[in-house]
């Protein structure tokens, strides 16, 4: 054997992805039971003790923890399980058939009250029955007995091998019905086809899950198309309601994303079902058989159209989603010019008003050198006074007269200085802030 480097984690279990969920081989006539139950995380523990109390009962090793598919044989019964990412199906096979209808099928073989047990929704259910076929189709009256009486669809399927024939509906026990006929199925090709028809009933109603989500949600987006467009109308009025216009497309953001939130997830699924719903079908190799719709030309006809409904409300939702992104933009926009505007006439009214300040201020300390003067003076009198007292031969008026000069070119020169002693000050923490 070769020597290869060290296996990616991945190696193995993706090698095995192609390999996994195989179909059972099926004998003719074989009749078999399915359901689909849609789960939750948290159903997922019951889940796995269900099945395990049902293997118990007969017997058999339950399934390992961690396995997404168990198939193992249940006394009468063959079992297939298989856990997808949002739902699990349960698939019963039981060898022979009982009559030429579906009034004993493989589920009747379950015990009694197991299956209603089950931990979760069911989403799909289905009964079928593989049987002999012959070289021509059965007529209307057989078809009529196995789908009471309702419209009948089907076709030859397999490259002529055999014949698939449902009506797609809910029958009394909430079941719908398939009936194939073997002309030359091999034992795979047999349980292929017969898993391809139960997937496509599952696929086809998880993909449908979103249609009513669709419905609910065409009437709130033509709501607020309309008033988009309302506010689309004032923004270009340019009428001054700037700010109410911005919370008005705020609350419609949030509305639709809101609406996004809760539907893209289906919206997806749905894509993704109705892709596997198509490729199960185009695996049939479906021939006509004259007087019958096929399966293609049925799902054509209805299941298609409610699928493009969805994915059209689900690109309507990202289409408004970006029309109220790009509204909100340019009104924000515009209202951020508005405000840069009013900040300007802001800041140049503080500049007039600090230049009208500075003109009061050098007008005051105008008139404070007048008031120092006028004090100071004063004092010099009232000492030359009390000097002249003492017999000192001193003429006041002269020497007040004299003083209030040198007294006012003192004052303004300590009044400069101090500005000066400001003005470098606020000099160096501008530089220091540039710094």
């Amino acid at each position: 054997m070769p020597m290869l480097p060290s296996n990616h984690p991945e190696r193995l279990a993706l090698a095995d992805e192609v390999h996994a969920r195989p179909p059972e081989p099926l004998n003719t006539p074989t009749r078999a039971s399915y359901v689909a139950v849609l789960m939750d995380s948290e159903d997922r523990g019951a889940e796995a003790q269900h099945l395990a109390n049902l293997c118990a009962m007969f017997s058999v090793p339950p399934p390992a923890a961690g396995t997404t598919q168990f198939s193992t044989t249940l006394g009468p019964l063959r079992l297939k399980w298989e856990r997808h990412g949002e739902f699990s199906g349960f698939t019963f096979f039981a060898a022979g058939d009982a009559g030429d209808n579906f009034d004993t099928t493989a589920a009747h073989l379950l015990p009694p009250g197991w299956l209603n047990a089950l931990p979760g929704q069911t989403v799909a259910a289905a009964h079928a029955l593989l049987l002999p076929g012959q070289a021509t189709p059965p007529d209307a009256a057989t078809l009529a007995r196995y789908f009471g009486g309702n419209p009948v669809l089907g076709s030859t399927i397999g490259g002529g091998a055999g014949h698939a024939f449902t009506d797609f509906r809910l029958h009394a026990d909430g079941r719908a019905r398939f009936l194939l006929l073997d002309n030359g199925f091999t034992l795979n090709q047999a349980g292929r086809m017969l898993q391809r028809l139960f997937e496509i009933d599952a696929y086809r109603m998880l993909a449908l899950l979103a249609l009513p989500i669709a419905r609910r949600q065409s009437p709130r987006i033509v709501a607020v198309e309309k008033s988009l467009a309302e506010l689309t109308d004032g923004i270009a009025r340019e009428d001054g309601a700037d700010e109410q216009l911005l919370q008005e497309l705020t609350r419609l953001a949030a509305e639709v994303e809101r609406s996004l939130a809760a539907s893209q997830f289906r919206f997806g699924a749905c894509r993704a079902y109705s892709e596997l719903v198509r490729t199960r079908i185009g695996e049939l190799r479906e021939q006509r058989i004259r007087g019958l719709q096929t399966i293609e030309e049925f799902m054509a006809r209805r299941f298609t159209p409610a699928v493009t409904t969805c994915q059209t409300v689900s690109q309507r939702l990202h289409d408004l989603s970006e029309r109220v992104a790009q509204a909100s933009g340019l009104l924000a926009t515009r209202v951020g010019i508005a405000r840069e505007k009013q900040s300007q006439a802001l800041l140049a009214s503080m500049d007039r008003r600090a230049k009208l300040q500075l003109r009061l201020q050098q007008t005051v300390e105008g008139l404070s050198v007048a008031a120092i003067c006028y004090y100071v003076a004063g004092l010099v009198g009232y000492v030359v006074k009390a000097a002249k007292s003492t017999g000192a031969p001193l003429n006041t008026e002269l020497i007040v007269g004299l003083s209030v000069p040198v007294v006012a070119v003192a004052s303004l020169m300590a009044i400069r200085r101090a500005r000066r002693r400001i003005h470098n000050a606020e000099a160096r923490e501008r530089a220091a802030v540039a710094h």
